[in-house]
């Protein structure tokens, strides 16, 4: 089976009155390597996989420049971001949303902070402000916008990489995009992997691929070959299909992100991402 059936989507919160449920601050609950157990059959887990591997799906095959359905609540997410009648989830959804431009400390950031994000979306999501229909609005114009700012902070101020392994890693800011934009590579009629290393070809479709749009950043950011600063993304331009990057980089994010300890030890947990187990009524 494909890497991206093997999640379900997380549930929204429909069934619970909004009045009744009970919000919280999320907050850290993984403080040793043996919590990262606890983490991995938690429901925040499982919820947050098939966020992304929901979004995976809805994005193949698709260019940035799609038209694609946005919902009415979407829509006034910009203005109202939470509707009143929701007014109790907003310190909750709102911290994670905090936690995803970087840390003000430091001057640093990497893929803990876009797992943040990430999880901002998915909370919005389980809370019915986003639905299912709004999956490729979530990933072009949400997500994508998120990454024209951080890019923009990333060049003003020089950002340091948070926990990046440098030429070994697959990039020292972001991983999602990678993912999402291989999928929308997949079936491409003449667009390979090989071709994201060709000058060319990325000047002339990276507006409408978010793998193309990383690659550009990335030449802009660093000099010399690209297969000496960039050499993870330099062995998978090797591989023969888009399907099949597509399914490395998922169990490359589960290994190399998800279940690193120096990312999750900073990921929050709450009445929507809660660190309780997978209940198997769910």
């Amino acid at each position: 089976m494909a890497e991206s059936g093997r999640q379900p989507p997380p549930e929204p919160l429909e069934d619970a009155c909004p009045t009744t449920h009970n919000f919280m601050i999320p907050k850290k609950e993984i403080n040793t390597v043996p919590d990262m157990g606890k983490w991995k059959r938690s429901q925040a887990y499982a919820d947050y996989i098939g966020f992304i591997l929901t979004l995976n799906e809805g994005v193949k095959g698709k260019k940035l420049t799609c038209e694609y359905k946005v919902s009415e609540e979407a829509e006034n997410l910009v203005a109202t971001v939470i509707p009143s009648h929701l007014a109790a989830a907003v310190p909750e959804v709102a911290l994670y949303l905090k936690e995803s431009v970087g840390n003000s400390t430091r001057i640093d950031y990497g893929t803990g902070h876009e797992a943040a994000f990430a999880a901002f979306l998915c909370c919005l999501c389980k809370i019915g402000v986003l639905r299912v229909d709004d999956q490729i609005a979530i990933v072009f114009k949400v997500f994508n916008r998120y990454l024209e700012v951080m890019r923009k902070l990333q060049k003003t101020y020089r950002m340091e990489p948070a926990g990046s392994q440098g030429v070994w890693g697959l990039d020292d800011f972001q991983f999602l995009p990678f993912i999402w934009g291989s999928s929308q590579l997949i079936e491409h009629p003449y667009l390979e992997p090989r071709h994201f290393v060709d000058e060319k070809a990325v000047n002339e479709n990276h507006k409408d691929y978010m793998f193309l749009e990383c690659i550009l950043f990335i030449t802009e950011m660093k000099t010399g070959p690209f297969a000496e600063h960039s050499n993870q993304l330099w062995n998978i331009s090797a591989v023969p299909s888009w399907s099949k990057v597509n399914q490395g980089l998922i169990r490359m994010y589960k290994a190399e992100c998800l279940e690193k300890f120096p990312v999750i030890q900073h990921f929050k947990f709450g009445s929507l991402l809660p660190i309780q187990p997978v209940t198997s009524g769910r």
